[in-house]
């Protein structure tokens, strides 16, 4: 099997899709559940969980579902073809909802179907990818993400200020236009029939991963959820904390949201050759160091600082001294986020791909339910001091780097890897 930009780039449409999605989701729900129904902190953060909750029973199954299903047009399309259009639906209700018992119907439609197409679109990239090139594919896929992130960002920016709905109802067109273009252009390896090996259950490849004596898979895996619960803690009331600390408004805090994509997407590809140069482990090291040394910086700075404007970008608008440290950490969380999926999948053979891209998953999904539960607790014991947002994602930046110092495998695999197996 041979290395194939052109379709990493046409299956990348598929990542674009869900991270146009969750962009837009995480930018501006928090902003209707404080203003349109007035919760507090701790539930809005138990709120940004729920499609977290409900992930963590749909994703790891699924993608163990995927592995074993043979239908003509492949083993992951057809969860692709039902959750994508289900999901653009729902996503499009969401700002119509006037009542919270609706709203809550629309987004939990909306996280069930997202659930069940994620997994099946990330396995795809092992199945077309040589092990020795998943960090480049895994890169050129979460540009394509970024680029998703940057649209939603800028552009629903500029639609909230025109209508509140407008970005949600052009999410869902992107949507539609993603899955349909994964649906077009990727065709799907054939798998062999005749291999014996057996196709595990999530729960038999999690086993194994706690009984294996060497315990990188389980220190990656432990790694992903630290620094997942640091990303998602901020994420979660990063347009809040815009608003209330920062005292930005609700489409600027996005537009810093946006400067943060565009340095993820310039350094997507760069993290990818620079895991495959250095190795995937020490770049994400690196991507660690780089986030927690920023985010604490966000936190000990002074707002008069952090708001002083440096200077002013098409399309980005004014660029303040946080818009500065953003992009810095948008750099190190590319060095952390395109080189991790490829380790774990690294670390498993082709019967178990789509099984360890939902154990990935697994311990993602269980740190962005954690990561808003904890700062909803923290902002709101504090008085709703919402500086407070950056205090617990650095101690588990931290907690991830020790994790990583013991990871041994997960690198990329010589020709005759794992990806070799793939027909």
């Amino acid at each position: 099997m041979r290395f194939n930009y052109g379709k990493i780039f046409l299956l990348g449409f598929g990542f674009f899709g869900v991270s146009v999605i969750w962009a837009t989701y995480n930018a501006f729900v928090p902003i209707f559940l404080s203003e349109k129904f007035g919760l507090q902190p701790a539930l809005i953060g138990f709120f940004m969980t729920l499609d977290n909750i409900a992930a963590l029973l749909i994703q790891p199954p699924v993608g163990a579902w995927s592995d074993r299903l043979r239908t003509p047009i492949g083993r992951r399309m057809p969860f692709i073809l039902i959750g994508a259009p289900i999901g653009a639906i729902a996503f499009g209700l969401i700002p119509l909802a006037a009542v919270l018992p609706l709203f809550v119907a629309c987004t939990t439609t909306l996280l069930l179907s997202m659930a069940f197409w994620r997994t099946p679109v990330v396995a795809l990239m092992p199945d077309i990818t040589p092990s020795q090139n998943r960090s480049q594919a895994n890169g050129i896929i979460n540009f394509m993400g970024g680029v998703g992130s940057i649209i939603a960002f800028l552009g629903g920016a500029m639609l909230y200020d025109i209508n509140p709905a407008y970005p949600f109802w052009f999410g869902s067109g992107l949507v539609i236009l993603a899955a349909l273009m994964v649906f077009l252009f990727i065709r799907e390896p054939k798998v062999n029939e005749d291999s014996q090996e057996e196709r595990p259950s999530m729960l038999t490849s999690l086993k194994f991963v706690l009984a294996d004596t060497d315990r990188s898979a389980l220190r990656v895996l432990l790694a992903i959820f630290f620094w997942f619960v640091a990303y998602n803690a901020v994420e979660a009331f990063f347009t809040l904390y815009a608003k209330n600390h920062l005292q930005f408004s609700e489409s600027g805090g996005t537009r810093l949201l946006g400067q943060l994509s565009l340095f993820f997407v310039l350094f997507a590809l760069p993290s990818g050759y620079l895991g495959s140069r250095i190795g995937r482990r020490v770049t994400i090291l690196i991507g660690i160091v780089i986030m927690t040394l920023c985010l604490l910086l966000m936190y000990f700075t002074p707002v008069a600082t952090l708001t002083t404007v440096l200077t002013t970008l098409p399309i980005l608008g004014e660029v303040p001294v946080i818009g500065l440290i953003l992009m810095i950490v948008g750099i190190g969380w590319a060095c952390i986020n395109i080189n991790s999926l490829p380790m774990v999948v690294d670390m498993t053979t082709v019967a178990y791909l789509g099984t360890y891209t939902g154990l990935y998953y697994l311990f993602s999904t269980l740190a962005a339910i954690a990561g808003p539960i904890i700062n909803g607790w923290i902002i709101q014991l504090s008085g709703k001091d919402y500086s407070t947002t950056m205090v617990a994602a650095p101690f588990f930046m931290v907690l991830a780097f020790i994790m990583m110092l013991g990871v041994r495998r997960g690198e990329a695999a010589p020709l005759q890897g794992v990806g070799e197996k793939i027909s």
